[in-house]
């Protein structure tokens, strides 16, 4: 199984009062992840998956330590954890080589923009997001 690695940069304005990343900031983090990972298949092959458009149904989140601001990025895994005719679940881990942060997934439902309606996932978009599925969970 395959996990999709992206860097996330820490910006200065995601600290709260408290001088940690703040928890909703968490869920930018988790979307830039999930963006980066589900266009990995269209881009540059002229592939219409994920393009059409895709709504988040669920969050769950588990914070596991505060993370403080700092230069270096902090690490996001995604994986699949789930896949049905019609949705996916990501998990996600927020972390540093010897530290974790967050334990997230999201439930995610391909969507047809134009009708205003979800969709089927295509054989394309299975077939890729095979390569990354794994049924632990995440959230514990």
């Amino acid at each position: 199984m395959a996990r999709h690695i992206y860097s996330c940069p820490l910006r200065w304005s995601d600290m709260d009062a408290f001088g940690h990343v703040n928890n909703v900031v968490f869920l930018r983090y988790l979307e830039e992840a999930r963006i980066d990972f589900m266009f990995r298949l269209a881009p540059g092959d002229g592939s219409p998956s994920f393009a059409g458009g895709s709504v988040v149904a669920r969050h769950e989140i588990d914070y596991v330590r505060p993370l403080v601001h700092r230069h270096a990025p902090v690490t996001i895994e995604s994986w699949v954890t789930k896949i049905t005719a019609a949705s996916l679940t990501i998990a996600y881990e927020v972390k540093d080589p010897d530290q974790v942060y967050v334990r997230a997934a999201t439930v995610v439902v391909p969507y047809n923009l134009a009708e205003e309606r979800p969709r089927r996932i295509t054989a394309e978009e299975k077939l890729f997001l095979q390569e990354y599925l794994d049924q632990e969970p995440a959230v514990a």
